[in-house]
């Protein structure tokens, strides 16, 4: 907390030769100065006591009204405590409420980002920061709650649409303004009367299937690619990941060797923190085994061993790695002529398709890949599959 102490100002006379009796404040090494109102001479002034001398007329009345003005101040700081300021203190001591400058929207955003990013809550991070400059962009400006309203996200929504965006790209933007908004609402930043969102409809549309079939995948397996190549290696990755029941490539960026138990690949989904433990059959282990990582602490060369996990350096490692790997694999896919290019999300999708086509029953594809079916609360009451059965489905698969 702020220090005070009240001292006779002698760096300056007034033009009658008295001095101001002031309040200096000291709070982290920096000096302010608050004025009594009250001067004197000199002589008059007490400095060990910090008081008027009694031989100074009126000293005792003199002394009275500079205590309750430094019990005052000294109250003042107590209430502000970590908050204090000179003008804070100033505002509280005149009366007057201290009017401060609204939060504005991108003030509100830049603060929920921040602590995402430092809960490591990387990727919601990224999504919500895009969303918030795109809108900011579009408004030329940074705007207040009350400025984000029906028309103007109304607007906004067009211009996104108009521009050829994706309705699912749009879809994004809006859930992650409307949880910002939702979150200051909560907060009293903003008065919940001013809410844009009752009339606004976030639409988004069944995403295309992206599966391949399993000829494809063995059209692929067969092509003869230059060893160590950036091709061999965007195509291995991909294997590894269908053999591995269509594991995200940012999981599979993140195995390390303590993750193989027994046999299998024991691992927490980044996404859902869902808990895996896929058998490891020989078409991923031997893929594994390609690859030359004896001094590397994961199993695939794509992080470095000083990567800070989750952080937005390696977030950004990550995405460049599937951004390049989706490259060459749509390469591969036009040199073997598949209708639609394989992608490095194609691995989930096609081992769940390929396990429907051989007629696996929906709940046992949902439980292998981590998902729920039907409804939730009855799926509590249900028995999970016993680990051979999702292993000979899984093998079937892959085969």
């Amino acid at each position: 907390m702020a220090n005070i102490k009240t001292l006779l100002d002698l760096r300056r006379a007034k033009s009658d030769g008295t001095f101001n009796i002031i309040f200096r404040i000291t709070d982290h090494k920096k000096v302010y100065t608050i004025n009594s109102g009250v001067s004197l001479g000199e002589h008059f002034w007490d400095e060990k006591k910090g008081q008027v001398r009694k031989i100074y007329p009126n000293a005792k009345l003199l002394n009275i009204k500079l205590s309750k003005h430094f019990f005052k101040i000294e109250q003042a700081l107590l209430l502000l405590d970590d908050e204090f300021s000179i003008d804070k203190l100033k505002a509280m001591l005149s009366g007057k409420p201290q009017v401060e400058a609204p939060e504005t929207f991108q003030m509100f955003a830049d603060k929920v980002i921040q602590q995402m990013m430092e809960a490591n809550r990387v990727g919601n991070a990224i999504v919500y920061r895009t969303a918030v400059n795109r809108l900011i962009t579009y408004c030329g400006k940074d705007v207040s709650f009350e400025e984000v309203n029906y028309k103007l996200l109304d607007q906004f929504s067009h211009h996104l649409t108009t521009s050829g965006l994706k309705i699912n790209s749009v879809s994004n933007y809006f859930r992650s303004i409307r949880a910002i908004y939702n979150k200051a609402v909560k907060m009293k930043v903003v008065d919940r009367s001013f809410y844009p969102f009752h009339n606004i409809s976030i639409k988004s549309e069944k995403t295309a299937k992206r599966a391949i079939s399993k000829d494809d995948i063995l059209k692929l397996k067969q092509l003869h690619l230059e060893a160590n190549s950036t091709a061999e290696r965007s195509l291995k990755c991909f294997l590894i990941s269908f053999y591995l029941r269509g594991i995200s490539f940012t999981d599979l960026a993140y195995l390390k060797q303590s993750n193989i138990i027994d046999g299998r690949v024991v691992y927490k989904r980044r996404k859902t923190h869902k808990n895996y433990s896929i058998k490891l059959f020989p078409e991923a282990q031997e893929l594994f085994q390609q690859f030359n990582v004896d001094e590397s602490k994961y199993l695939l060369p794509i992080l470095p061993n000083e990567a800070l996990e989750d952080s937005l350096e390696t977030k950004k490692v990550i995405r460049q790695f599937i951004k390049t790997t989706n490259k060459y694999l749509k390469r591969l896919s036009e040199q073997v002529g598949l209708s639609s290019p394989a992608t490095t999300y194609t691995s989930r999708h096609s081992f769940g398709t390929i396990a429907k086509r051989l007629g696996y029953s929906n709940e046992l594809i949902a439980e292998a890949l981590g998902h729920e079916y039907g409804n939730k609360i009855t799926n509590i009451y249900l028995d999970t599959f016993d680990t051979d059965v999702l292993d000979a489905m899984h093998q079937h698969v892959i085969s």
